[in-house]
């Protein structure tokens, strides 16, 4: 399922998540599972399980579930008849919470509390290897923050500003060979308004 929706800041190819892709996605494993395929090319089960430590019957499970809800799809021309691979549909996920009613906020939660754990996740594999890291790369991890003072149109137009910067750089390519003296370079975006702050607001609203 696929739709112009989303970020509108954004003309690539996505899949737009809606409510129930949500539900179909906000699970560790195949929030995993997903980023393996986008970061690494097609796989099969067996090799993701491997990657991950689990069964490959609940891996192919797993997948099954994210093809049905349009994550991956099967790579029929690796495929043979006693191994299926995998492949992400899409190279990237966006959504708008616009887009979704009140009752089902809760499962946009859900879901941004798995993308939370997956990021978590990637950062402490990074600090897991920085000692031995080349001296180059030590250099440029960064785990920076800064607290701004913005209108919920500033932190918008913010976004997309970020994400066209991102865009600029070189994305992975898995049908070529990676240029020289390049490495996979994870960049986390984190946009988060002050819970305080806007609990407050609300209140004042609703006054």
């Amino acid at each position: 399922m696929t739709e112009e929706r989303g970020w509108k800041h954004s003309d690539d190819p996505h899949i737009a998540i809606t409510a129930k892709n949500m539900r179909a996605m906000a699970h560790p494993v195949r929030m995993q599972l997903v980023g393996l395929l986008r970061k690494h090319g097609p796989s099969t089960a067996t090799r993701l399980a491997e990657q991950l430590g689990l069964n490959s019957g609940a891996t192919s499970y797993h997948l099954r579930q994210l093809a049905a809800a349009g994550f991956v799809e099967e790579d029929e021309e690796r495929g043979n008849a006693r191994e299926r691979w995998w492949r992400s549909a899409h190279p990237l996920t966006v959504w708008t919470v616009d887009d979704m009613a009140d009752d089902e906020l809760d499962t946009a939660a859900g879901f941004l509390r798995s993308v939370l754990a997956a990021h978590t996740l990637t950062a402490q594999r990074t600090l897991d290897a920085f000692e031995t890291m080349p001296r180059e790369w030590r250099r440029v991890t960064d785990l920076s923050d800064r607290v701004l003072q913005l209108t919920p149109a500033e932190a918008e137009r913010l976004s997309g500003e970020l994400f066209e910067v991102v865009r600029r750089y070189r994305q992975i390519d898995h049908g070529g060979p990676a240029p020289e003296g390049t490495e996979q370079v994870s960049v986390v975006v984190h946009l988060l308004p002050d819970a305080t702050a806007t609990a407050t607001a609300s209140e004042g609203e609703t006054a």
